[in-house]
């Protein structure tokens, strides 16, 4: 993740907090107001999202910290921890709390009143959502590029936009689901449809996290760079006039930094200082046209 990437995470983050806080405030008042179970699952769904920014964004920071001699590559998978730790509570705190709040209220049906503020706080966070999900968009279209969307979720190594969107959609569907669901008891009288709606909130955040939680795992056990950046590397290499033949190159994703071991057959009759220039220049044209290229380890040899 190259300097301006981390710009745009921490952009979307930001984008997410504003939301989610005020939101989540705003949905506190409305489930005490009217007794709906839908609401207070979403104001908990909203304040788990608040602390979970704040997370990512420690996260995001502390990866920067530099490299030193307990950690000689740097601090980023903590990036990956927090993300991790972020998909659990989603987990936890949203989605768990959402089904129990459901069956609660499913065996215990009580009638709410004034659904109408509940309706109106609910459109209002659709459309607050609505700006953070753009937001966080945005902020996607600057890091892909001329990417397909749908290659670029596949292949990112950026964990943080990855939880940012995830977090983002499951709060724009559970807002309209709730916003549904409230309807629904509004017109029919009928409070069970309350709880249902809490219930399907529920299933919704536990298959997002999960989806989360499936994507950090990979990066937390080790993961080559993306592919585009895999192949501008073999790209770069390949071309250099003093080298011969690549026998094979490797990566892997430390949270923005991306480290590179390579073995390659230079041309016949080198001298071993020419050779240590050759490498040395190759070096510096790696991490002059590969964002966020830290570490290089190329080594030299007639055979693999």
């Amino acid at each position: 993740m190259a300097a301006g990437s981390q710009g745009s995470t921490a952009r979307a983050i930001l984008y997410a907090f504003v939301a989610n806080f005020g939101i989540a405030i705003a949905k506190s008042w409305a489930a005490w107001l009217t007794g709906s179970g839908s609401m207070l699952a979403e104001a908990i769904h909203s304040y788990a999202d608040t602390g979970n920014q704040v997370l990512l964004y420690l996260g995001l920071k502390q990866s920067q910290r530099p490299p030193d001699k307990e950690h000689p590559l740097g601090y980023g998978k903590l990036s990956y921890f927090w993300s991790f730790i972020v998909a659990i509570l989603l987990f936890t705190m949203g989605g768990l709390f959402s089904i129990y709040e459901g069956f609660h209220k499913l065996a215990h049906p009580e009638e709410l009143s004034q659904i109408w503020v509940a309706i109106l706080v609910l459109a209002v966070a659709i459309v607050l959502e609505g700006g953070s999900l753009l937001g966080c968009l945005r902020e996607i279209r600057l890091v892909r590029g001329e990417r397909p969307f749908r290659e670029w979720l596949r292949h990112t190594r950026a964990s943080e936009l990855v939880v940012v969107l995830g977090e983002d959609i499951g709060a724009q569907l559970g807002l309209i689901l709730a916003l549904v669901f409230l309807v629904m008891v509004w017109l029919t009288g009928n409070p069970v449809y309350d709880a249902l709606g809490s219930i399907c909130i529920g299933v919704i955040l536990l298959v997002i996290s999960a989806f989360i939680a499936w994507r950090i795992r990979a990066l937390i056990v080790g993961r080559s760079a993306d592919p585009e950046i895999q192949g501008a590397i073999d790209e770069i290499i390949a071309q250099h006039d003093a080298i011969e033949r690549v026998f094979n190159t490797i990566t892997v994703q430390f949270g923005p930094d991306t480290m590179l071991a390579a073995k390659i057959k230079l041309v016949d009759s080198v001298s071993i200082g020419t050779a240590v220039q050759d490498i040395n220049a190759l070096e510096r044209e790696l991490k002059e046209r590969v964002p966020g290229l830290k570490w290089l380890f190329i080594e030299p040899d007639v055979t693999d």
